[in-house]
């Protein structure tokens, strides 16, 4: 099955095949680690900065706690086996210790760099200044000799260091691997309740919905495809709730479809044959005019306009099923001779049932095309008579027909005591196929009817009212007058 456009259809593109990474689950497994690891960046980051700030800090205080010993000795120089000693314990090129504007040298190595790459004071370093040092470190350190100081506890003393900053990298890049390992068993740990929870409360329900859809689209007029809602009061539960009466609503719109084409392909074999049976009536109606009887003189016209509208009627179901009615050809019409008309074609004045009430001015006129308005009449009040001939214990039973002017806006009324429309035909009212009064109807009456007074620009409502039976008001405007015809009409 092909579009318009030569494209194939949404029913017949191949569907992708869902793997695990392409699909809700994977992808979601993927993104909650990334977003644990991201996480755990973010820790990282000042972690490392603190790590390298304390590892600098334990030389320092293992280096003040070896000068301790020494601070008050003579000034002498230590012998070079316990400068040896002291450098190897923590790890420095040379250790200087500063009182007030003495400095001692306490040990020093005897291959001494010839210079000094970096210093750092480590009395006061915000965490912005720790941070950049540490990632410098990372990046471009391992061959540079620095210089790091800072105080002696609570006194003015103060320890410095030269250490060669290859082992400081060297224990900053373990730590960091530590952290990445830690890192990665968090967030597998961390992700994985995580997604199966989201598995269960997300995915499932998506992969649930996915799979009815596929399975509807592949046959929407099963009633057993329709979803199953789940019961729930999240977002996922309504949104199937809806579905699935989104879903039921599709299916009752393709079985009214397939009513229609049933309908248009009855009425088009039974509108062949009618024409046919209905010509002949109308040649030997033709015969009537010619016979001297005033009574059939009389009768003749009204049966030769019956036979013209029942060959109109036979298109009825089928006008229905087009896109929408001819535009309506409106001129004004006496209102009261129309309704009259109605009362013989349904044979009223024969029934002794049935009371037909006409309340329309004789002068009144409607902007409207007398042969829809005709149609949207004879519909109502073929309904109110079939209503009124089921026993509802009413003994006077009245069709009333009222017609009112109001300024440019003609409204019609056509009222009667029967027992009512059912409460599923007030809820599809005006609904082809669903909004039928009697057993067996098709409901088309009023959806014609309709039809057409919104091609007049007016408005069919049902009004509520306090007595026993039905009642139905037509509201419709007159056409605009143009200016230039209004100016010739004074």
């Amino acid at each position: 099955m092909v579009d318009r456009d030569g494209t194939p259809s949404l029913t017949e593109k191949p569907v992708p095949a869902v793997s695990f990474l392409s699909g809700l689950s994977g992808r979601l497994l993927l993104l909650t680690a990334a977003f644990v690891l991201i996480a755990e960046v973010l820790i990282f980051v000042p972690s490392v900065a603190n790590m390298r700030l304390q590892w600098l800090r334990d030389r320092l205080n293992t280096a003040a706690a070896a000068s301790v010993v020494i601070e008050g000795l003579p000034d002498q120089e230590l012998p070079r086996a316990v400068q040896e000693e002291t450098l190897m314990a923590t790890g420095a090129k040379a250790i200087v210790l500063k009182k007030q504007d003495a400095s001692r040298i306490v040990a020093a190595a005897a291959d001494m760099p010839p210079s000094i790459d970096a210093q750092y004071d480590l009395s006061d370093v915000s965490m912005l200044t720790s941070i950049y040092d540490a990632f410098d470190t990372l990046v471009f350190g391992g061959d540079r000799i620095i210089r790091v100081f800072g105080p002696v506890g609570e006194s003015s003393t103060r320890i410095e260091l030269l250490l060669d900053e290859y082992k400081l990298r060297r224990a900053m890049l373990g730590y960091a691997r530590n952290v990445f390992i830690l890192s990665m068993i968090i967030s597998l740990v961390t992700a994985s309740p995580i997604f199966f929870a989201l598995n269960r409360l997300l995915i499932r329900p998506i992969r649930r919905m996915t799979a009815n859809i596929q399975e509807f689209t592949a046959d929407p007029s099963n009633p057993s495809r329709v979803l199953e809602p789940s019961g729930g009061r999240d977002e996922i539960a309504v949104a199937g709730i809806h579905l699935a009466a989104m879903q039921q609503t599709l299916q009752r719109t393709l079985k009214e479809q397939k009513n229609l084409a049933d309908l248009g392909l009855a009425v088009s074999k039974i509108n062949h044959d009618m024409r046919n049976i209905l010509s002949s009536a109308q040649l030997m109606s033709d015969r009537l005019s010619d016979v001297d009887d005033p009574v059939v003189k009389r009768v003749a016209p009204k049966l030769l306009r019956s036979i013209d509208r029942a060959v109109g009627y036979t298109n009825e179901v089928l006008s229905y099923g087009r896109m929408r009615e001819p535009e309506p050809r409106r001129r004004f019409v006496a209102l009261r001779p129309l309704v009259q008309e109605v009362s013989e074609v349904l044979a009223l004045d024969l029934r002794g049932d049935i009371e037909f009430t006409l309340q329309v001015e004789p002068g009144l006129q409607v902007d409207a095309d007398s042969e829809q308005l005709f149609r949207v009449i004879h519909n109502l009040c073929r309904n109110a008579v079939e209503a009124l001939s089921q026993d509802n214990g009413v003994e006077r039973r009245t069709v009333l027909v009222t017609g009112l002017r109001t300024g440019s806006v003609v409204s019609i009324a056509i009222d009667d005591n029967g027992p009512g429309m059912p409460a599923k035909a007030r809820e599809n009212l005006f609904a082809a196929f669903r909004g039928s009064v009697r057993s067996g109807g098709t409901g088309l009456g009023l959806a014609i009817a309709r039809e057409l007074v919104l091609a007049h620009g007016g408005t069919i409502a049902l009004v509520e009212k306090v007595t026993p039976g039905t009642l139905f008001r037509i509201e419709l405007p007159d056409r605009p007058v143009p200016l230039d015809a209004f100016r010739h009409r004074a």
